[in-house]
């Protein structure tokens, strides 16, 4: 048992619950953050070797930070991010406790304060406190269609996640399952590895790189679209929609389109729905996936056009960018609705479908019917907890690292208040 009632315990140690931790120790809040493993360890263990950030470092920052990177405009890797994180809990001496895993939350009515049960080092171990933050996200439990148990166990299946690079693969080609972030950009990895990549995509936006001579992310900050606030939301679509297709390879990276990708050999197919021992079975959706992230871009330059027009802004004009061009007819995009494995000698399968999140640790009664937890602004219906990382859990912004300031700064106000001092 530790001794002190704690004014509030964080758990996880990502770049979420670092940033409130800055907050709290800012506002003379004594708080621990429990870490299950190291800090920065998800970096480290579910990205794939060439990985970088998908926006440039100067909107990477954490509370109490200036610019810190030499290129401002570049992209950081997973390790170097990981690296970045230890370095800025260092700095600001924040009080993490690492290889602390929380095994359960409870409220205890009769003294209105939290027990936290964790295994700390192996070693089982009590906190109490009066507030508790949960940054640990959405994100931690791998998802894979249960489909998968029908292919044949001669076929290589990874999670995108366990991917590193394509000397972890058998020869020959690969099956790309999913068409978001991970899925696109592994597959661009593959491509320029010499492998034959087939994708099986499904509705996903996409944005240009760069526009009007800026990074598109300085364009949606500028523009206010990552500020729309969940609240504000009246189409339960919108908060559905996967972050945009991008790439960071190269230069100050390229814009990442399916048409692109086909373009250097990938194969376009529509979304999976089923699999047996020797083939996957896709839907023949793959000419109107494209449509779908083509359209996508072509409103967001819409949309910043609006806003350079309203402000006046000297800026050039758009940039020549074929894979940002709309594709005419369906010439990318393949009718096949079954792949014979075998046949085109694919060995490897790569599910980037994605993660779940699992709050089993957590004992209190703030889930919906899909073990969501259900909160306004990152607030329950329980006094003394919150939660932090969330995608949309304030604004648009909330589920990426730019958007962790305004929310981290939010929820320690709220806790402050909540805590008497």
């Amino acid at each position: 048992m530790y001794n002190s009632i704690l004014d509030a315990i964080v758990v996880g140690a990502g770049h979420a619950g670092l940033s409130i931790s800055y907050h709290l120790k800012d506002l003379h809040l004594d708080h621990l953050v429990l870490e299950k493993g190291r800090i920065g360890d998800s970096w480290l263990k579910q990205r794939w070797d060439s990985f970088k950030l998908n926006t440039p470092n100067k909107w990477n920052l954490l509370p109490g930070q200036e610019n810190i990177f030499p290129d401002s405009e570049g992209f950081c890797s997973a390790s170097g991010f990981a690296a970045f994180l230890e370095r800025y809990s260092a700095k600001f001496n924040l009080p993490v406790i690492e290889n602390c895993e929380v095994l359960s939350v409870e409220f205890v009515p009769r003294l209105k304060i939290f027990s936290v049960y964790a295994s700390q080092n192996d070693i089982a171990i009590n906190y109490q406190c009066r507030q508790v933050v949960i940054a640990s996200g959405a994100q931690n439990i791998k998802s894979i269609p249960s489909i998968y148990r029908f292919i044949s166990p001669e076929i290589l299946q990874l999670h995108a996640s366990e991917y590193r690079n394509v000397s972890t693969l058998p020869d020959g080609a690969v099956l790309i399952i999913g068409s978001a972030q991970s899925g696109v950009q592994i597959a661009e990895d593959l491509i320029l590895a010499g492998r034959k990549v087939f994708i099986s995509t499904s509705q996903v936006p996409r944005v240009p790189r760069r526009y009007r001579g800026k990074d598109i992310v300085d364009w949606l900050v500028l523009s206010g679209f990552y500020d729309l606030q969940a609240n504000g939301v009246t189409d339960p679509g919108i908060l559905k929609i996967k972050q945009p297709q991008v790439s960071t390879v190269g230069f100050h990276g390229h814009t990442l389109s399916l048409q692109g990708l086909a373009r250097n050999g990938a194969v376009i197919m529509g979304k999976a729905e089923n699999t047996d021992d020797s083939a996957i079975f896709v839907q023949p959706n793959a000419a109107a996936n494209i449509r779908f992230a083509d359209e996508f871009s072509k409103r967001i330059k819409l949309m910043i056009d609006d806003y350079i027009r309203k402000f006046q802004l000297n800026v050039p004009q758009p940039e020549e960018d074929p894979d940002d061009d709309p594709v005419e007819g369906d010439s990318f995009a393949s009718d096949r609705t079954s792949l014979n494995l075998k046949e085109n000698n694919i060995t490897s399968i790569i599910w980037a479908t994605g993660f779940n999140g699992s709050f089993s640790y957590l004992k209190l009664p703030v889930f919906n019917g899909n073990g969501m937890p259900v909160h306004n602004n990152g607030i329950p219906d329980m006094e003394g907890l919150y939660f932090l990382g969330l995608p949309w859990l304030r604004k648009r912004k909330s589920g990426i690292i730019l958007g962790i300031e305004e929310d981290a700064l939010f929820l320690s106000r709220q806790i402050l208040e909540h805590s008497g001092n």
